[in-house]
């Protein structure tokens, strides 16, 4: 990143404020908490936070120049603007533009990350690829992202998130996408979203936006919502498990246990053999939605089995960990409906006595209570010996799973506790050796906390 401050206050429409014509900014923080020396920063504002309070921390860092919504009492060069927040991506939509490179937007109500790591994975076979590091998919993490373009780039995969309508609209601004591939229409943040799929769909839609004319669309066969998605001047181009009419199918299945998947894929008249280092069903989804994007930017099958196999899942996300005592599928990255079904899935192939240890799952809206009861309902027909139930929500889980498990006749162990430190306190000889562990909750649960106490056990 080479920059002036008048193409930074140009991006910006800010006002220059202790100009320095020669200086050059070669890159952009928002977190005073790291190496900001020789950077620009960028005050965040959030619900909680003012990355303002820490204007002189930056100053004191050595940051070479600020943005700010307020003048400052500084010899510093600074610009001054009237949003920070908008500021970020106006400057990152700038940036994006001295690039000519197509770039791959990854989203969808579940499986992103995995489709976005499986996608770089493959098109790395062939390409130069810069691909969405951590959780760094919203209208603050994917301009940081844009800042780490440089010329021997030759493909981006980026990852957008959303809470609520709007903000994939702002990053398709930024990212400009040629390609846009969406997973799965669920129910992830459904009381923010009109408490509809519909309206998710309309979110996640907004990756079109800004899309060019010719852009692509990957899209998942087997969601009825994406099935039916037409959007003018885009091309479809599906991928399924079921539909041999499909651009990539998938065929000859075969489960692995929590240790991965052979499958046939089938592309046209090509068929050819492939291995998915990671369980579950909906991972031949995300490895098939990877393999289109393989074949629209050509690709062989040999190379996009390739990088199929190499793929290693994002942390805390299907992190198999093999101790002496037990065996833990760390799944806590996040969690909704969706996602804790496709993982329960795979527990149940697990040897030995399946145990789940599920927190809150949180942005449900008012559907949430019931929500988190028909999970509960529902894993009592699922082969899983133990559930506990971790948090305020969680406790409609219980009592779900308790009521139907009545219903039913059948035995299962049942446990509820109101915190996960309850549960790491009074809980944990709840399991025994040769258990396999899923621990999965929504971020704000904090159950990373639990995996590190599991695995000192």
């Amino acid at each position: 990143m080479k920059l002036s401050l008048k193409q930074i206050a140009e991006a910006v429409k800010g006002e220059i404020y202790n100009n320095d014509e020669s200086l050059i900014i070669e890159g952009v923080s928002t977190d005073t908490r790291k190496s900001i020396e020789n950077k620009l920063f960028i005050p965040i504002k959030g619900p909680n936070f003012d990355g303002h309070l820490f204007l002189h921390m930056a100053i004191e860092k050595r940051a070479s120049c600020l943005l700010s919504e307020i003048r400052i009492n500084t010899q510093l060069p600074y610009i001054l603007v009237e949003d920070s927040n908008k500021a970020i991506m106006d400057l990152a939509a700038y940036y994006r533009k001295m690039f000519n490179i197509p770039i791959v937007a990854v989203t969808g109500s579940a499986g992103k990350t995995s489709t976005k790591d499986l996608t770089a994975e493959v098109l790395s076979e062939k390409y130069k690829v810069l691909k969405t590091d951590g959780n760094l998919n919203n209208e603050v993490g994917l301009p940081l992202m844009v800042f780490q373009f440089e010329e021997d780039i030759e493909i981006a995969v980026l990852e957008m998130g959303m809470n609520s309508f709007g903000e994939i609209h702002n990053l398709s601004r930024i990212a400009t996408p040629s390609v846009a591939l969406i997973t799965n229409i669920g129910i992830a943040h459904i009381g923010n979203l009109g408490g509809t799929r519909e309206g998710i769909l309309k979110a996640k839609s907004e990756v079109f936006d800004f899309m060019p004319k010719g852009g692509r669309a990957i899209l998942n066969m087997d969601d009825d919502m994406l099935s039916k998605l037409n959007i003018c001047g885009i091309s479809n181009y599906y991928f399924s498990r079921k539909d041999k009419n499909a651009y990539v199918y998938a065929k000859n299945i075969e489960h692995k246990g929590i240790d991965g998947i052979n499958a046939v894929f089938v592309h046209g008249d090509i068929e050819f053999p492939v291995y998915i280092p990671v369980a579950g069903e909906h991972m031949v989804d995300n490895a098939l939605g990877a393999a289109a994007a393989g074949f629209l930017f050509g690709l062989s099958s040999e190379e996009i089995a390739r990088g199929i196999a190499k793929f290693k899942p994002s942390k805390n996300r299907m992190d198999i960990i093999r101790l002496e005592k037990y065996t833990i599928i760390n799944d806590v990255y996040n969690a909704n409906p969706v996602s804790v079904m496709s993982v329960l899935k795979i527990l149940e192939m697990a040897e030995g006595r399946k145990v789940a240890v599920l927190g809150d799952m949180k942005e449900l809206g008012d559907d949430g209570e019931r929500l988190h009861y028909d999970l509960g309902r529902d894993m009592i027909g699922m082969n899983i010996d133990v559930a506990v139930f971790i948090g305020a929500l969680s406790k409609a889980s219980y009592e779900g799973a308790l009521k139907e498990m009545k219903a039913k006749g059948c035995k299962k162990d049942l446990y509820y506790f109101e915190s996960r430190d309850d549960f790491m306190n009074e809980g944990l000889d709840i399991l025994s050796k040769g258990d396999t562990v899923l621990v999965k909750a929504s971020r704000g649960m904090e159950f990373e906390k639990l995996i590190e106490k599991l695995t000192r056990c």
